[in-house]
């Protein structure tokens, strides 16, 4: 088994274009759950409306890149409005439910045979990215054992989750985020003062929404495809283990949380793998092996929850909601 390499491949999770994407959804999750109380189940849903606006306004109207992702933004925005307006006033259990079921509402929309020459339906879309990788300033070459298109989507990626932290948390500091971490605590105090909880936490579902598009474009961008099979309600729960790893209601925290998710899935995969091709493991193929890592990563969350409930970087007084 050679753990130079498993080590080297884990370590190279850390500022992968994937983290980024997850990083910048589970922010969009501490918004939504962290700083505001709401718990959405859908941030999946929220991801491919933003991957599939961009990709369809690109394949489909041919428009740039940028126009792209203000058409992602504005698809993710409409979302949050279509799905706030009815569900905002319910019980936090009763929009966890509805959320579920909008974001799998979206993904079956996608799936949709008739819709095949917009969607791609379950093949998904491909070849969207040239606009992107157009802008490379970096030429032709190596950048850290990395080659300029691998690197320009790493660099553009956690330059975007670094702008996506200050502005929440800039927000976060505001007086409007002073008034969202009150309606998390309390909502009927802060309707007493002449408050529009109604209004808050819209908004907040819309930037929140807004997070986890951006995240979607990041996440298929590497990819030059964008398949509805990726945005299930797994994916959902995976961000909520990032949130959760690194701390609720916290800037950095979904961040690092995301870092540590995929170096563990990374890790344990390869050491499961090296494990079975050298014969000291027998009773699991690779097919097994890729689900038990799930499983040591649950055990991982459980242990988590029980000894650090708060994460690695929360504070015990922001349960206080919980």
């Amino acid at each position: 088994m050679d753990f130079g390499f498993i080590l080297a491949s884990a370590a190279s999770e850390i500022f992968s274009p994937t983290t980024a994407a997850y990083a910048m959804a589970a922010l969009g999750l501490a918004v939504h759950f962290g700083y505001s109380g709401l718990l959405n189940f859908g941030q999946a849903g929220f991801m491919a409306v933003g991957a599939y606006g961009f990709a369809i306004s690109t394949l489909t109207f041919g428009v740039p890149f940028f126009v792209g992702l203000l058409v992602a933004v504005v698809a993710s925005a409409i979302f949050a409005l279509l799905l706030g307006i009815p569900t905002l006033r319910l019980r936090a259990d009763y929009l966890a439910i509805v959320t579920i079921a909008a974001a799998e509402i979206v993904r079956y929309i996608v799936t949709t045979n008739q819709l095949t020459a917009v969607t791609g339906s379950a093949n998904g879309l491909a070849a969207f990215e040239g606009g992107f990788y157009a802008m490379n300033p970096f030429p032709e070459g190596s950048y850290f054992g990395m080659n300029n298109r691998d690197f320009f989507i790493r660099v553009v990626a956690w330059a975007l989750v670094a702008l996506c932290c200050t502005l929440v948390w800039l927000l976060m500091r505001s007086p409007w985020g002073r008034v969202l971490k009150g309606i998390r605590e309390d909502e009927n105090a802060v309707r007493s003062l002449g408050k529009n909880v109604y209004a808050y936490k819209m908004q907040a579902l819309i930037i929140g929404g807004v997070l986890g598009a951006l995240a979607g474009m990041v996440f298929t961008l590497p990819r030059g495809s964008v398949q509805p099979a990726n945005y299930g309600t797994e994916l959902t729960f995976f961000l909520y283990t990032c949130l959760l790893l690194g701390g609720m209601a916290t800037v950095l925290g979904p961040v690092i949380g995301a870092m540590i998710f995929w170096v563990v899935l990374s890790l344990t995969q390869g050491i499961l793998y090296g494990l079975i091709e050298s014969g000291a493991v027998t009773w699991l193929n690779t097919v097994q092996a890729g689900q038990l890592r799930y499983i040591l990563v649950g055990v991982a969350l459980m242990l988590l929850m029980i000894f650090r409930p708060q994460g690695v970087f929360g504070n015990k007084k922001e349960l206080a909601f919980a």
